[in-house]
């Protein structure tokens, strides 16, 4: 009988996961994974012992940090109740956070359907608009994604749906981003005057407006780019919406529950309410897996008599459902989501002063404790430091990457984008810490544009 915890050595875990793992998102070979044996607030500990400061929560989602002692106890205690039920029953743990959800939400949301992550949220989000308006064309935009299953890849607008092509699920429809920076329709902002929501108009006509189902939108787009759109651009994505009879779902699975200084990153535009809300991730700090989608009383009251043709077997899980009641209680006593917001302020301000300081960083974008720097190799022409949906020939996210990781710093790198999405409890002084490194790193990359 094997001993628990495990006392493996780093060689023999990374000769295992060599092995016997499957890495996803790229080729095996290209894989030098960094082993991780421990990890508690802002920190991780890895083979060596030595201190790594987690920068981007993981992939976002460690909102309370490592080890949080209320979330754990919560855990524990669900835990030892040996308790688990499949998701037709009525269960006290899912039942009350499906009520906090209501809560938290913008006031229209109503009823939850659990999902066991981000993907399957979208997933069933997309089959119930189609259930619901018994049309089949949904939008999406170019810099999106949404997901790793089959239906959740093709409403992703990234390169990461290429392989499975002509394969996806037919009906998405894809439209330009609000990308500022670099504006599809060549706008700068005092001369826009919105076009990046008035082509979508003119797409939704020679598409049909009444095939449309749903628009699924990231109000502030997560790993495509950390976009955060122009003034009156949700409010004109709302309009259209309205005016088409077309469901407007928001992807809140990477900005949601705190973490863009707001509980969902749609909050941020009062007056724009959802018909349905996508989250996973932050729900549960990331403890025990977790998502789901919640709908409007409206959506909800058609399954009334209608059947719901969704379900997981393993959905609502009791000690899913309790990690993330305990995550929520922990986000309101600690006051995290106005600390985010707080925090987010000084972020910004810092990742200015890098952006003045050095070449390599075009832009500065983001809210709350969600930005990203996007990396250049000459700011006037804003030529990316790394081409977007590039294959990484000749200077690789990897190599900065090892640049961040060998002074101390882990984050999250896609491409020219470097994001800076720590947990929302981090210690000002870590924060401070984690710029600090960032500086040291870019000071190294413009080096590199000077040779």
């Amino acid at each position: 009988m094997r001993n628990y915890p495990l006392s493996i050595s780093e060689v023999e875990i990374i000769e295992n996961t060599k092995e016997y793992v499957l890495i996803p998102w790229t080729s095996q070979s290209r894989m030098k994974p960094e082993v991780i044996l421990d990890a508690e607030g802002p920190w991780l500990i890895d083979g060596k012992g030595c201190r790594i400061l987690d920068f981007s929560s993981q992939l976002v989602y460690s909102l309370l940090g490592h080890k949080h002692p209320r979330v754990i106890s919560a855990i524990t205690a669900e835990l030892n109740k040996a308790f688990d039920i499949s998701p037709r029953f009525a269960n006290d743990a899912r039942s009350e956070l499906a009520k906090e959800l209501a809560s938290i939400t913008p006031r229209n949301l109503k009823k939850t359907l659990f999902t066991l992550g981000g993907s399957e949220a979208n997933e069933n989000a997309l089959k119930i608009a189609r259930l619901y308006t018994g049309k089949h064309k949904v939008i999406t935009r170019f810099r999106s994604y949404h997901g790793a299953t089959y239906g959740a890849m093709s409403l992703g607008g990234d390169n990461r749906r290429w392989p499975f092509e002509p394969g996806d699920v037919p009906g998405v429809v894809r439209v330009f981003d609000p990308y500022c920076y670099r504006c599809s329709f060549n706008k700068a902002p005092e001369n826009c005057s919105l076009e990046c929501v008035s082509h979508i108009e003119e797409i939704i006509l020679y598409e049909g407006p009444d095939n449309f189902a749903a628009f699924f939108i990231e109000p502030i787009v997560g790993s495509s780019c950390c976009l955060v759109p122009p003034k009156g651009y949700m409010e004109g994505i709302r309009k259209l919406c309205d005016r088409y009879r077309i469901l407007l779902i928001v992807d809140e699975i990477m900005t949601g529950f705190g973490r863009t200084g707001e509980w969902f990153a749609i909050d941020h535009w009062k007056d724009v309410r959802p018909d349905m809300l996508t989250f996973a991730k932050g729900v549960s700090a990331g403890y025990i897996p977790l998502g789901g989608v919640i709908v409007s009383e409206e959506i909800a009251d058609f399954f009334s008599d209608e059947i719901l043709w969704c379900g997981l077997t393993l959905s609502g899980h009791p000690l899913s459902c309790t990690a993330a009641l305990a995550t929520i209680e922990v986000l309101k006593e600690e006051n995290l989501v106005e600390r985010s917001k707080k925090l987010g302020y000084q972020l910004k301000t810092e990742l200015e002063k890098l952006q003045e300081k050095h070449q390599c960083v075009g832009e500065i974008r983001g809210t709350g404790l969600f930005h990203a720097l996007e990396l250049v190799t000459n700011k006037e022409t804003r030529e990316p430091f790394i081409p977007w949906n590039s294959k990484d020939t000749g200077m690789t996210s990897s190599y900065i990457k090892d640049l961040l990781w060998k002074r101390g710093l882990s984050t999250f790198f896609r491409w020219n984008l470097l994001f800076a999405a720590p947990p929302l409890n981090i210690p000002t002084k870590d924060l401070m810490q984690g710029i600090s490194i960032i500086d040291e790193t870019l000071t190294d990359l413009d080096q590199i544009i000077r040779k």
